[in-house]
């Protein structure tokens, strides 16, 4: 079976901070490989490498088999560490817009979304503007718009920031559901 991700000698420099420093790992299909540090150890960094949002100053990834392409672009899932989230439109319309950017029509993200909305108890509020929802609520709102277009490779830093005891176990059943369907989950 090939890696999903196969990072190799991954260094990063910031003037003269050296954040990341010739990290090598491959994930594979069906895995959850966690990226752990205390805080500037260079999870982010790598991650942003990793989804090529950062170049490396060395060192390669492949991902599905290669380098990067906008096609396998849409295959991957991204909650950032930074909630992405238009902050002055309505939660539905946010997730469907961002869902139709990873390819699905709005009518097929409005179909997903239901489904998600009344799992991780947001239903009641998909007409409020986003910035009207608690820390957490967005938290979970990220997490639909990341897993809607159902990716295969699946990238979560810090996933459970802002959540209660019984939101984070959730999120964590979510995260083992979606291993267990033979997606690659990175978290930090």
């Amino acid at each position: 079976m090939d890696a999903t991700v196969s990072v190799t000698e991954i260094s990063k420099r910031f003037g003269d901070l050296l954040a990341v420093d010739a990290v090598s790992f491959d994930v594979y299909p069906g895995e959850i490989f966690g990226l752990l540090g205390p805080n500037g150890a260079g999870k982010t960094t790598t991650i942003r490498m990793m989804l090529d949002i950062f170049h490396p100053d060395s060192g390669t990834v492949s991902v599905f088999g290669g380098p990067w392409s906008e096609k396998k672009k849409r295959r991957v899932g991204y909650l950032p560490e930074e909630r992405g989230l238009y902050k002055d439109q309505p939660l539905g319309r946010v997730i469907a817009y961002l869902a139709t950017l990873k390819g699905l029509t709005r009518d097929e993200a409005l179909a997903r979304m239901e489904p998600w909305l009344e799992r991780l108890d947001l239903a009641e509020h998909r007409m409020k503007k986003v910035d009207r929802l608690s820390r957490g609520m967005q938290q979970k709102a990220q997490l639909i718009a990341t897993l809607l277009h159902e990716p295969d490779l699946i990238v979560v830093d810090e996933p459970f920031s802002g959540l209660d005891p019984v939101n984070t176990r959730l999120v964590k059943e979510i995260i083992l559901e979606q291993a267990a369907a033979g997606r690659t989950i990175i978290m930090s």
